[in-house]
C-alpha cells in the first residue's frame, strides 16, 4: 500500500464538507470558505466566511483539526503499528493526522460527516462505512498488535482499515461485522475486560440508558464486545465537540444539557460512583443527534467502562470529571439521587463479584444512596 499521506500532500484546491449527500461547506486552500448549510456543520468545526486574512488562517487550521480529530491518537494502544500497516506517517501534528484522515474522505463509523476533493465525483452511498462489510483482515492488528504480512497488506481495502483508523480512545480495540451487524471489540489486560464486563452487568440493574458489553472470544482470547450505536439515521457527537460548539455559539454546555437530557446525565453520575469508573472524560459522553435534522435528541446511551473500579479504596471515589463544579464522585451521585432518584431495577448479586472486597465497596456506596432517596 502506498503512503496515504502523499494522497493529499500535493497541493489541493478545495474540499467539500459534506453530511450524508448534503454539501455543506467548501473550504479552499488560501483559507476562503463557503457555508451552504450552516444548521449541519459539524459541531466541532467553526468556519468564516470573509477575506480577512487571519480568519482564513483560522478556517485552515479549525479544517485540519476537524480532519484530525476522526483518526486515531497516538495514546492509542497499538496505534504506531496500525499506521504503520496503512502506510502512513506516526503523525503528531493535526495537518499530518487530517492527511491520514482526507485519504479515507474522512468518514467513520461515529457519524455521516465524509469530504470530497475538488470535482471529485463520488457519493457516500459509495464509500460509507455503514454499507459495506468489513473484513477481520485488520482486526488482529488493531486488537493485538500483529503486523500485516506483505501478502494480505496488498489485499487490504481502504474499507477494511477505516473504521479502526477513525476509532477513538486509548484501549486496543476493532470492529467487526457479523450477520450485518457491527461490533466493537476491545481488549486491554485481563482486569480492564473483567471490569467492563461486571460494570456493565451492574449498570443494567438500574433505569439507564447504556451500551451492553457482553463476554466474546476472538482468536481464543476474552474481549468485550458491543454493538454499534450509529447509523445512516443517528450520530453521536462527544461533550469535547459540543464544547466547541457552545463556545462558537454563545451557549452554555450544561444549558444543553439541561435542556436535553438532564435525567441521563445524573444516571450517568451514579452508575460511575457505584462502579468507581475513573475514566469519564468528555470524549466518552456526549448527545445522541438526528441526522435528519442535526440536532440533539438525548444523551448518548452510557458506554465505557473499562476503567471501572479503580477508584474503590475510599468511600467519596475520584474527582467527577463530568460536574460544572468542583466535587468527589459521590457528592454528584448524591445530587443526581436527589434529582432523580436511584432508579433500580434488579438487585445486584453477589456472586457477580469475584473480589469480595469490590462487593464490600459496592455495598457501602450503595447504601449511601439508597438512604438518601429522593
Amino acid at each position: 500500500m502506498t503512503d496515504v499521506q502523499q494522497q493529499v500532500s500535493r497541493t489541493w484546491q478545495q474540499y467539500t464538507i459534506m453530511h450524508l449527500n448534503r454539501r455543506v461547506a467548501s473550504i479552499r486552500s488560501d483559507g476562503t470558505c463557503t457555508i451552504y448549510a450552516a444548521s449541519f456543520m459539524p459541531f466541532n468545526l467553526y468556519l468564516e466566511q470573509t477575506n480577512d486574512m487571519d480568519a482564513r488562517v483560522n478556517n485552515l487550521n479549525n479544517f485540519y483539526y476537524w480532519c484530525a480529530s476522526r483518526v486515531l491518537t497516538l495514546d492509542r494502544k497499538y496505534a504506531k503499528e496500525i499506521l504503520n500497516s496503512i502506510g502512513a506517517k506516526q503523525a503528531t501534528t493535526d495537518k499530518e493526522r487530517a492527511a491520514i484522515s482526507l485519504a479515507y474522505h474522512c468518514v467513520t463509523l461515529t457519524d455521516v460527516y465524509w469530504v470530497k476533493g475538488y470535482r471529485e465525483q463520488i457519493t457516500y452511498d459509495a464509500i460509507n462505512l455503514f454499507d459495506h462489510s468489513l473484513s477481520d483482515a485488520f482486526v488482529d492488528v488493531s486488537l493485538w498488535g500483529k503486523a500485516l504480512t506483505a501478502q494480505n497488506a496488498q489485499l487490504i481495502a481502504a474499507s477494511d482499515t477505516a473504521g479502526d483508523v477513525a476509532t477513538q480512545g486509548a484501549a486496543p480495540k476493532a470492529w467487526v461485522r457479523r450477520n450485518g451487524t457491527f461490533y466493537l471489540l476491545k481488549d486491554g489486560d485481563e482486569k480492564e475486560v473483567d471490569a467492563e464486563l461486571l460494570a456493565s452487568r451492574i449498570a443494567r440493574c438500574f433505569d439507564v440508558d447504556q451500551v451492553l458489553y457482553e463476554p466474546f472470544l476472538y482468536d481464543g482470547q476474552k474481549v468485550s464486545a458491543s454493538k454499534l450505536m450509529t447509523s445512516k439515521d443517528f450520530s453521536i457527537v462527544p461533550m469535547e465537540h459540543v464544547e466547541i460548539y457552545a463556545a462558537n455559539h454563545n451557549t452554555d454546555l450544561f444549558a444543553l444539557i439541561r435542556r436535553y437530557d438532564l435525567r441521563s446525565y445524573c444516571m450517568m453520575n451514579i452508575i460511575d460512583y457505584l462502579v468507581g469508573n475513573t475514566d469519564r472524560h468528555w470524549g466518552n459522553w456526549g448527545f445522541l443527534v438526528d441526522n435528519k435534522t442535526n440536532k440533539p435528541l438525548r444523551l448518548f446511551p452510557l458506554m465505557d467502562f473499562n476503567k471501572a473500579f479503580q477508584s474503590y479504596d475510599t468511600i467519596e471515589g475520584s474527582r467527577c470529571l463530568t460536574s460544572q463544579q468542583p466535587m468527589s464522585q459521590m457528592d454528584a451521585a448524591l445530587e443526581a439521587v436527589r434529582m432523580f432518584g436511584l432508579n433500580q431495577k434488579e438487585e445486584v448479586k453477589r456472586e457477580w463479584f469475584s473480589d469480595p472486597t469490590q462487593w464490600e465497596m459496592f455495598q457501602k456506596r450503595f447504601n449511601i444512596l439508597q438512604s438518601t432517596g429522593r
